[in-house]
């Protein structure tokens, strides 16, 4: 194998945080999309899946901290929807 031949990807690059959780799923919508549609080459593909896994973890992790703040402001009982009808 030649030097050329080896992979310049560092598996270890630092991933910048998205703004919001918005932003974090629209660029994971859109990497997703983009990587769906075959037309990247196979080492932007790669970074594109790193990419999309901070970014899943990072939604993941955004939303179980907005369900704890639910649950503590609804002191543990949450109530059931009665789907938008008054009462």
């Amino acid at each position: 194998m030649t030097k050329a031949a080896k992979s310049t990807a560092s598996p270890a690059v630092e991933q910048q945080l998205p703004a919001s959780y918005e932003v974090a799923l629209q660029e994971l919508e859109q990497l997703v999309s983009r990587m769906e549609s075959g037309q990247m080459p196979l080492a932007d593909m790669l970074q594109s899946y790193q990419r999309g896994a901070f970014l899943l973890e990072h939604c993941r992790s955004r939303l179980q901290a907005v369900e704890a703040q639910i649950q503590v402001l609804e002191a543990g009982s949450l109530k059931n929807w009665s789907g938008g009808q008054a009462e």
